[in-house]
């Protein structure tokens, strides 16, 4: 991977006279990573920048989350901008209604599931385990070393029945486990589908698509974007789908605040397209 701010003179060139789509993950991009998931909060600085760009309506913000949706929304506490959570399982925002690609039953599912987590394993110090409704994430960064093993160990047993089952599929993050319904539903899908969807609803319109995140659950976006806008992945030297890269969350806002400058800028015209034309579509969208 490149680093971003060594190719954005070449970079540029490609976003005159587009739509710029920024998707941008939370934890981990836009929130520095923390001991415990409720103390997460978006930088200031990115927030102030945010606030700006989506006020430009040849800017379009996406905030894509493993949070559920309501809680990402209230951490980010910004309007005019789409927001995806658990993982691309649920979207709404800007012109869009509440949209979720899970069955009615899967709460219930969960709620069993999440019955049974906190009976085996949460008694365990340091486990975390955060109900989101629709997926599950169990924290286990605060266990300690002679308690990791049982852990995992313990933590497979009481989900091998719904795995067997295909009820259910497990992904690991950074010191985190994300229970998910057994269905083809990724950020990576999700974002496709949203631009699939804009450029139904503005055919004349360019857009090109950046997703930034620091995650493994963010390759699915990378690898959906290859050939189809960017790819930037928070964090240097590791293996990614991304193209480039950008070393921490201080840079993503030097990144948000170069992408505000270059919009500043006399090389796009701002009358082309607004997002109230996409609220008026929001039922096609």
């Amino acid at each position: 991977m490149k680093h971003f701010f060594d190719d954005w003179a070449t970079i540029k060139e490609s976003l005159k006279d587009r739509t710029l789509v920024l998707f941008l993950d939370f934890d981990g991009t836009l929130a520095a990573i923390v001991d415990h998931y409720q103390s997460a909060t978006i930088l200031r600085r990115s927030k102030v920048v945010l606030r700006q760009l989506v006020r430009d309506p040849m800017c379009l913000v996406v905030i894509v989350s493993g949070r559920a949706l309501c809680d990402v929304k209230k951490r980010v506490g910004l309007k005019n901008m789409v927001y995806v959570g658990n993982h691309g399982l649920e979207v709404a925002g800007a012109g869009i209604p509440y949209t979720s690609f899970v069955k009615a039953d899967a709460k219930g599912l969960f709620r069993k599931i999440k019955c049974g987590l906190v009976r085996r394993v949460g008694k365990i110090q340091g486990v975390l385990i955060e109900d989101k409704i629709l997926t599950i994430s169990v924290h286990y960064r605060r266990v300690g070393s002679k308690d990791l093993f049982p852990f995992k160990r313990v933590f497979f047993e009481s989900l091998r029945p719904y795995l067997k089952g295909r009820k259910i599929e497990i992904h690991r993050g950074k010191k985190v486990f994300e229970i998910k319904p057994a269905v083809h539903c990724n950020k990576g899908s999700t974002v496709l589908w949203l631009i699939k969807r804009l450029r139904k609803n503005n055919s004349r319109q360019k857009f090109f698509p950046i997703f930034i995140g620091d995650d493994v659950t963010d390759e699915t976006a990378f690898v959906a974007l290859k050939n189809d806008g960017l790819g930037i992945r928070v964090g240097c030297g590791k293996a990614s789908a991304a193209q480039y890269c950008l070393k921490n969350v201080d840079q993503v806002t030097r990144f948000l605040k170069v992408i505000l400058d270059f919009k500043k800028g006399p090389v796009l015209d701002t009358k082309r397209y607004s997002l109230k034309r996409l609220a008026r579509k929001r039922k096609s969208f």
